[in-house]
């Protein structure tokens, strides 16, 4: 018996060492949002305490192994560690996918860096999170002036709406954080109604090649952005307080993030900025204070694999328009054109009174994302937006506290689109969107409406392909098609109908009835928008880069542009539109060399925009009206060509020590007559000193010159206005130019740390130095009042 066990124990032993434990895992270690190799990634057998380290081509191998279950940790620098169980029965290939972006996430956060390349065959031009900062109680469109190519068109100092190569308000998409604003920009005073403060990061692209955002931006596109947030257990925050001496006044904004390492976050941000009437280096501007408050909210959770996020943002605003800017009888057009200060002049004072604007926008947005292995990233929104705009003139009786434009616009998006990579070469984007909005425009105001009732639906689809021919070449080419259908209702006066002989034109929309002096029309428009770009970049001699685009892009005329007929009454002028439109189609094309260098960066970025049946308006006549006296600006349509180059460079003069230099200029021709387009920005130029020493305290200081030459092409729109009190005949300009200025300004910040997660920086700045009295052609109220005078700024931000 004892013979028979010790046998049976010896064949129990030969068993188990005759065990296979040979077998081998083998397999890559990549980054599971794009699928590129993560080199040096450590996979750890727990149960052996086998280690391998991946190669440069992300693979690795680990043998020796026995048909048994393994437990094995992977980790990668800058990714949290997973870890498998591995049934291991014979050899076994594993690819092993980590998150790679925690830590890119946390520099987004600190750092406010974007990641993610709009469009590949053109330039693109960033706004980083310490410019907006320095900036906190600035305009969307101040802030945007610092990128060449891009200029304002103001009215007063707080209403800018920002210019690309020439165009604005419609041919200008603004992008809210994916979802295109829709705030009636068809105004030239209508600014965007966005808080810098509760964006991160800004992109502009001068021209329409980016299709997937719009097909109609025949300027560009502007693309404000908020960070991500990092998956991880985190509570951070920052307030910004800032303080001027023009305008007496100031801005602050908080906001607060916390975020979760199951991928759960929430963030709450809110702004306020109140400002009394600015001045001149002489002289008050009554009547041009502001009063700004926002809030938004935004949650959501972020797996990395899918996600989803909600968000919801409130921005009100109440604007003074220049009291001097509205006016009697025609001698006072006239005197005020003429004379060096404005006719109406008080006291400082932070009141804001008729005339001003009072503008509501929300926003209700819902997206979410879900990323498949082998199809890509595929992303959904929906965005509701409402704008509520107020326009109150200067009125007499029991209606003077009444609104005169009393506007709603409400607008649901709907978007759906695929980001796949196809091949290690490809990438395709496309997408469906949809979108319906309804404007109401309020009779009850007691003033002859300017823009109609209207029903409007969009359904467009896009479609972009990169190919990557080698590591020097990439070519991108893309098409896209929008469908408009507009339905309004509208009520003309019967003269004017008449005089536009819209009753033989339009007779069938004539809506039957007994109107008075008036005609009810129902007009029902189909547009049809193509849209495409192809392009090119070449990357040569390392630092060299070499980008060709052409863009085809169209755009429905909008509401104004039809139907406008009377008193714009914060444009402080009356302004008709025309029912005839077609759209507008334009051909750009655009050529960009650039070197990206440490010591000595540059881009030249030369471009011609053909554009047929271009709607342009311009001043055309005085009318007398009940409530004063007002310039007559009518929509036209015509051929244009615009003509341009942004240039910019950067010179690392020593370790603390850049220079760095933009020029701008665009030449716009009216094509049919050959004559200079109305209201295209002069030629500019800024230079800039800047000393920047991160040991000291992240010491930086700037000094840059601006100058602005005088615009030496324009079209001759004077015309001639009677003036009862001396029977004569009077040429109101309207057209001539103010001279050529310049400014010094400064900008200045350092960073006190205190406490590990703690920091406060604080920054003056200087605008206008030399208190300079100057206008700027783009400026609406330069017909009435100087630009404004030197301001002191203190800003004030802490980290925590």
């Amino acid at each position: 018996m004892r013979l028979f066990f010790i046998s049976l124990l010896f064949i129990s032993s030969q068993i188990a060492i005759s065990q296979n434990c040979e077998n081998t895992i083998t397999g890559k270690v990549i980054d599971q949002h794009d699928s590129t190799i993560l080199i040096d990634a450590k996979i750890t057998v727990l149960e052996t305490k086998q280690i391998a380290l991946t190669n440069f081509q992300g693979e690795f191998s680990i043998s020796g192994l026995c048909n048994q279950t393994y437990t094995v940790e992977v980790y990668h620098a800058f990714c949290d560690s997973k870890i498998y169980k591995l049934d291991v029965s014979g050899d076994l290939n594993k690819t092993f996918r980590l998150e790679h972006h925690l830590e890119e996430l946390n520099e987004i956060i600190l750092e406010g860096k974007s990641v993610e390349t709009k469009t590949n065959t053109t330039i693109e031009n960033k706004i980083s999170k310490e410019d907006l900062e320095r900036n906190s109680a600035k305009s969307l469109g101040d802030v945007l002036n610092n990128i060449s190519g891009v200029s304002s068109l103001n009215t007063g100092n707080t209403i800018v709406k920002p210019i690309i190569n020439g165009l604005h308000s419609s041919r200008v998409a603004v992008l809210n954080d994916g979802l295109r604003m829709e705030d009636q920009d068809w105004g030239s005073e209508h600014a965007p109604n966005i808080d810098i403060n509760a964006i991160d990061n800004i992109t502009v692209i001068k021209g329409a090649s980016a299709l997937q955002y719009s097909g109609s931006a025949i300027g560009g596109i502007i693309i404000t952005e908020m960070d991500k947030t990092p998956v991880k257990d985190s509570l951070y925050g920052k307030t910004i307080a800032t303080g001027s001496t023009n305008g007496r006044g100031g801005s602050i904004t908080s906001q607060l993030t916390k975020s979760f390492k199951s991928g759960w976050y929430g963030k709450v941000q809110g702004s306020t900025k109140r400002f009394g009437d600015f001045n001149t280096p002489d002289y008050n501007l009554s009547n041009t204070g502001v009063f700004e408050r926002s809030f938004s909210l935004r949650g959501g959770i972020n797996k990395f694999s899918s996600g989803l996020e909600a968000y919801y943002s409130l921005y009100k605003v109440e604007t003074g328009i220049l009291r001097a800017s509205h006016l009697g009888g025609a001698s006072d057009q006239v005197r005020a054109i003429s004379s060096p200060v404005p006719l109406y002049l008080e006291d400082f004072t932070y009141d804001i009174n008729a005339p001003y604007q009072d503008v509501t926008h929300q926003i209700a947005r819902i997206k979410a994302f879900k990323k498949f292995e082998d199809l890509g990233t595929l992303n959904f929104q929906y965005g509701f937006q409402q704008n509520k705009r107020l326009e109150f003139d200067v009125r007499r009786g029991d209606d003077k506290d009444e609104a005169s434009l009393d506007l709603k616009l409400s607008t649901h998006t709907l978007l759906l689109d695929l980001d796949s990579k196809i091949s290690s070469t490809s990438k395709l984007k496309l997408g469906v969107t949809g979108q319906y909005q309804t404007n109401f425009a309020d009779p009850s105001t007691g003033v002859r409406r300017l823009i109609p009732d209207y029903d409007k639906y969009n359904v467009g689809a896009y479609v972009v392909l990169d190919k990557k021919i080698n590591n020097q070449l990439l070519f991108e080419i893309g098409a896209r098609f929008d469908y408009t259908y507009l339905d309004a209702y509208k009520f003309y006066r019967t003269s004017f109908w008449e005089s536009r002989n819209y009753d033989t034109i339009f007779q069938d929309i004539v809506i039957e009835g007994d109107f008075g002096n008036q005609v009810l029309a129902n007009p029902k428009l189909n547009f049809y928008n193509p849209s495409a770009t192809a392009g090119v970049t070449y990357e040569f001699n390392n630092d060299y880069k070499l980008l060709f685009n052409y863009s085809l892009a169209s755009r429905a005329p909008n509401p104004s542009e039809m139907f406008s007929e009377g008193l714009h009454h914060s444009a402080s002028r009356i302004e008709y539109g025309d029912l005839q439109f077609n759209s507008e189609t334009a051909n750009k094309i655009s050529l960009t060399l650039q070197r990206e260098n440490n010591n000595f960066s540059f881009s030249i970025n030369p471009y011609v925009n053909f554009i047929k049946d271009f709607i342009v308006i311009e001043p055309v006549d005085v009318q007398q009206t009940i409530r004063g006296n007002f310039q007559v600006w009518e929509y036209r349509q015509t051929d244009a060509r615009l003509l341009g180059v942004d240039i910019n460079s950067a010179f690392k003069l020593t370790d603390n020590f850049n220079f760095t230099n933009q020029f701008s200029i665009v030449k716009g021709k009216d094509t049919s007559p050959d004559e200079a387009l109305i209201s295209m920005p002069a030629a500019s130029t800024k230079n800039a000193i800047i000393y920047n020493n991160k040991k000291l305290n992240n010491l930086y200081l700037k000094l840059q010159s601006e100058y602005v030459f005088e615009q030496n092409e324009y079209p001759d729109n004077n015309f001639e206005v009677f003036i009862p009190e001396t029977g004569t005949t009077e040429i109101v300009d309207v057209s001539t130019p103010p001279e050529a200025y310049h400014l010094l300004n400064f900008n200045s910040s350092a960073v006190f740390k205190l406490s590990q997660k703690t920091s406060l920086t604080v920054g003056l700045d200087v605008s206008n130095v030399f208190n300079t009295s100057y206008r700027n052609y783009l400026n609406r109220m330069r017909y009435y009042a100087d630009d404004l005078g030197r301001n002191f700024s203190i800003n004030l931000k802490i980290n925590y």
